[in-house]
């Protein structure tokens, strides 16, 4: 089912606002770092489980473009993440003149996409898409910017590319990040250096034997999550822990 494809934004907020669970809330609220000075400080939730807001993206795909902005720019987490869900999957569809005008929309609204959910759940299936055969200046002006869903975004994008065995801007956009302070990103670092282990082991070690002194401990983990213990081990044992990360 793709639903009515004169669905309005308020149809899909109608539609979540029954689901809402005032329980799952609270737990999203501590689980998001909502609380001062955290990450995802003053975010509001509705309480609803992702399965359940992926499946109204589904019954709302076809809605318009114009709408589903609408609904990006909701201050409920959950409406702001259907929205998202719904623009991957009209991007999924999309001609290339269509595929622009999601992206630009994307790109347009990112300062409400701000939380590692919603990054995780569409960059790479929307920025690293659309600038998978352009010029990927983008990514690296935004790994190095001070708004740190702009550098995860950066980060995540380039799971696009790992999967199709291009490797090239997750390690060099992984080496950029190395001096970064925020948990959140040494995961989303060391995630992509993991993806890039699956695809190429020899590519990996060859980072690792470059950098594994200098990488955020977290960021280290992940990367090397997959290996045998023994090997883990040695890594860990050579690399000191990465002073002032802030735990997620």
């Amino acid at each position: 089912m793709t639903g009515p494809a004169k669905a309005t934004a308020q149809d899909v907020q109608r539609g979540l606002r029954r689901l809402a669970d005032d329980t799952i809330a609270q737990h999203s609220q501590g689980f998001f770092k909502t609380g001062k000075g955290e990450y995802g400080e003053g975010d509001r939730f509705l309480g609803i489980r992702v399965p359940v807001i992926r499946k109204q993206a589904r019954q709302f795909s076809a809605m318009p473009l114009n709408e589903a902005g609408q609904l990006l720019r909701s201050p409920w987490h959950e409406e702001r993440l259907c929205a998202l869900f719904i623009l991957v999957e009209k991007y999924r569809k999309a001609d290339a003149p269509a595929r622009k005008s999601i992206f630009r929309l994307y790109k347009s609204n990112l300062k409400h996409i701000n939380n590692w959910d919603l990054v995780d759940s569409s960059a790479h299936q929307i920025v690293g898409a659309y600038l998978e055969d352009k010029d990927r200046a983008l990514l690296y002006e935004f790994a190095q910017s001070n708004n740190l869903w702009k550098r995860r975004i950066a980060m995540v994008a380039t799971c696009h590319y790992i999967k199709k065995g291009d490797l090239r801007d997750a390690l060099r956009i992984a080496e950029i990040l190395l001096p970064d302070r925020e948990d959140l990103i040494h995961k989303a670092a060391g995630w992509m250096l993991r993806e890039v282990g699956k695809q190429d082991t020899a590519a990996l070690k060859a980072f690792l034997r470059k950098h594994c002194r200098a990488m955020p401990r977290t960021m280290l983990r992940y990367a090397i999550e997959r290996f045998p213990e023994p090997e883990r081990k040695k890594y860990l044992a050579g690399t000191p822990s990465h002073k002032g990360a802030t735990a997620p």
